[in-house]
């Protein structure tokens, strides 16, 4: 049996897709959630100084995406042939640009930075929002089946469908915006709803720990 191990902040951010996968493949794993007091005599010993940080066997991967890539492929998300899984690697490299292009709003919300939350939202967050938010769309009209790739789960959906999660006005997330951002993008939202109704995806939801981010 392998033993994997994801060690990461006692937040959901970039450690939660990871998890979701181990989760929806049934797979045991050590939830490893380093306090940030610890964090500072340990960043040394993580391959790139950040975490998340997968140990499988021991051995050590950094890099949440390409950890989740990883496990996608062990547990058969990662697109059903070469074409899909190209891909699927697209929609995660595009999520990665919008999130740097918001990052300084996220910075903001997470309270890590100064500045103003509203006009960030306004100028930053918004149009970064719906542009890409329109491209997700897209791969979910041209699927038509339901998911972001193909016509079946791919670790994308997990990433685009808990970001969706967290800006709902009822989530709880310090990322929650006004309902009506969804209102042009109806299938993202139905979206988030049916992936996030997978029976070990639900499972996961309703009993991991409840945070902020």
């Amino acid at each position: 049996m392998v033993h994997y191990k994801l060690s990461y902040f006692p937040i959901r951010f970039a450690g939660e897709v990871p998890r979701q996968i181990l989760a929806y493949a049934g797979q045991n794993f050590e939830d490893d959630r380093i306090p940030q007091s610890v964090w500072p005599t340990i960043k040394s010993k993580m391959p790139f100084g950040t975490l998340p940080v997968l140990y499988v066997d021991g051995k050590p991967l950094g890099q949440s995406h390409a950890i989740s890539r990883y496990l996608a492929r062990q547990f058969g998300i990662n697109g059903r042939c070469p074409w899909e899984e190209a891909q699927v690697n697209a929609i995660a490299d595009q999520f990665k640009d919008y999130f740097n292009e918001i990052r300084t709003y996220n910075l903001v919300k997470m309270g890590f930075a100064e500045g103003d939350s509203e006009k960030l939202y306004a100028d930053t967050f918004l149009p970064n929002f719906k542009k890409n938010f329109q491209f997700f769309t897209n791969f979910l009209k041209s699927s038509g089946a339901g998911f972001l790739i193909g016509d079946s789960l791919t670790w994308v959906d997990l990433l685009i469908a808990q970001h969706t999660s967290d800006l709902l006005s009822d989530s709880g997330s310090v990322f929650a915006a006004s309902s009506s951002i969804f209102d042009d993008f109806p299938e993202l939202k139905a979206h988030q709803k049916k992936i996030h109704s997978i029976p070990n995806i639900k499972k996961w939801i309703e009993t991991r720990p409840a945070t902020p981010l």
